[in-house]
């Protein structure tokens, strides 16, 4: 039960944004200098870290919800509805820069993925925010692949091998069932092919 913790919680979904831009700068052709991959990690790892983390404690000693993993659809979309704020707010800024442009792409994309996620609650399906962020990780960087026209494949195994592991460790702890995370992938990584081709 320990690694599938572990895994879980390297692997959260307000840390798997930080994680991508550290791959994007690492992997980017384009010369970013390091003041502004700083500044552009502190502001993503602040924005998508820092503050639902702080909204998720707050919460928590509010008696808001149970739990920091937010078992029921109710306890969960309120963090939600925040998180499709900042990623709306995060991809315009983004968008700004010419150098970093594309990586707007990735927070429209999770953006598209989470008001999806959102709008099928209703339906009473708790999708996995965790398989979400890892398909938004892979379809981001098949994006990334087309854009530079540069081969990312080593990276993508990894990431499609890591989501099926993280996959296995949330049917595990029995935070969702098998729809649930597949649902989850599939729309993070739909909802980045989409927003690329609308984009």
């Amino acid at each position: 039960m320990r690694w599938h913790k572990f895994l879980s919680t390297i692997l959260h979904p307000i840390v798997m944004p930080t994680i991508g831009l550290l791959l994007y700068f690492f992997l980017c052709p384009i010369q970013i200098s390091l003041r502004e991959q700083l500044y552009f990690l502190t502001l993503a790892f602040s924005a998508t870290y820092v503050i639902p983390l702080l909204i998720l404690i707050f919460l928590r000693l509010s008696n808001k919800v149970s739990s920091m993993d937010l078992p029921s659809i109710k306890e969960r979309k309120v963090p939600l509805f925040i998180m499709m704020c900042i990623f709306l707010i995060l991809a315009k800024y983004f968008s700004l820069f010419r150098n970093v442009q594309d990586l707007a792409y990735l927070f429209y994309g999770t953006l598209l993925g989470l008001i999806a996620m959102y709008l099928i609650f209703f339906s009473g399906i708790k999708t996995s925010i965790h398989l979400l962020s890892m398909g938004s990780a892979v379809g981001f960087f098949i994006v990334f692949q087309l854009i530079y026209n540069i081969s990312v494949l080593p990276l993508l195994v990894i990431l499609i091998l890591l989501s099926g592991l993280l996959a296995s460790s949330r049917l595990y702890l029995k935070a969702h069932t098998p729809k649930e995370v597949y649902l989850g992938f599939i729309l993070g990584l739909g909802c980045q092919l989409l927003t690329y081709y609308i984009l």
